[in-house]
């Protein structure tokens, strides 16, 4: 998988300089559209049988790289894709920050495969690693986090989106006394930041889609972390009306088709099996995890976060693009 490492990077940085231009144009599906028609044509040209097992785009509607579809020259390496062509549409349609292009690598049949859908997400860093449980209520992983890192739970540093179905979850965190950080989007970015070194971030826990979720597995993987996960449905997510009911029981449909189940909690090594892992991240407007594109006198400057799993290694490449 390490040979696949500079086409991934390349992949994410073509996405993240298709979409950039559109940044605080109002039209997220435009840059998603953008996002995709690079990422596909920049996959189809490296020597892979990929295949898409998990991707954004269903729940809002957006351009997608089509789940189950295959992409690569045909020859070469069998690859399972997960991919959010651009994480955080909205924050580049707004002219907003933590926006990026995310990829992620693994061997054939390492990855989940499940339908763009809610998910429920609870990360920690090395050091809290087996001290998680989404089967238990939150307050208690707050505890268990707090007690195997050595700290009060008025020093503990949760992060999460700042979206209406996680307000009682950062009320409980409050209450506690946890200190919350609620991003306006980009649990890929938040993740990955809460198993860094030095990172500003304790745990994370989000409900948000279930693609970023396994983006984020590997990434998660990789840095030694650990994850647990839970498909919901899109009542659970946002709400029991007759028009969520029709979408929710089509969900529940496709993951039986899928072979998974919704509300099953998945460990890390059902999210992602092995350590053959390659994640990148281009960012595209600035952000905490990488710096956005850049314009300079005679083009642009893109930073991404290359991690592979093989060997623990994370990447911050550099690159300058004359016009």
């Amino acid at each position: 998988m390490m040979s696949l490492a500079w086409p991934l990077f390349r992949i994410t940085e073509q996405a993240a300089l298709a979409a950039w231009p559109q940044t605080g144009c109002g039209d997220k599906n435009k840059i998603d559209g953008l996002a995709v028609t690079a990422m596909r044509e920049a996959l189809n040209s490296i020597a892979i049988r990929g295949r898409i097992v998990i991707g954004e785009g269903e729940i809002d509607q957006a351009p997608m790289l089509w789940i189950g579809e295959e992409v690569g020259t045909g020859s070469g390496p069998e690859v399972d894709i997960a991919v959010d062509p651009i994480e955080g549409t909205r924050m580049v349609a707004m002219g907003q920050s933590n926006a990026l292009a995310v990829m992620a690598f693994a061997p054939r049949g390492s990855l989940l495969h499940a339908p763009d859908m809610y998910m429920k997400k609870l990360v920690v860093n090395r050091f809290a690693k087996g001290a998680i449980n989404l089967a238990l209520p939150l307050a208690d992983n707050l505890r268990n986090v707090a007690e195997a890192l050595g700290k009060p739970l008025e020093r503990l540093r949760m992060v999460t989106l700042d979206k209406p179905r996680l307000q009682p979850a950062i009320a409980e965190a409050t209450r506690l006394g946890v200190k919350v950080f609620a991003l306006p989007d980009g649990d890929v970015a938040a993740s990955v930041l809460a198993c860094m070194q030095e990172n500003p971030y304790d745990l994370m826990y989000t409900i948000g889609g279930a693609p970023e979720g396994v983006i984020s597995a590997c990434a998660v993987k990789a840095l030694g972390g650990d994850m647990q996960a839970e498909l919901i449905d899109f009542c659970e997510a946002k709400g029991n009306n007759a028009d969520n009911r029709l979408i929710a029981a089509q969900e529940h449909q496709r993951c039986a088709e899928m072979g998974v189940e919704i509300n099953r909690i998945y460990a890390l090594d059902e999210l992602v099996g092995g350590n053959k892992i390659l994640f990148s991240a281009t960012g595209v407007t600035g952000g905490d995890l990488v710096k956005g594109i850049q314009q300079v006198a005679n083009g642009v400057r893109t930073q991404t976060l290359l991690i592979g799993g093989a060997d623990r290694t994370c990447n911050i490449i550099d690159s300058l693009h004359s016009w």
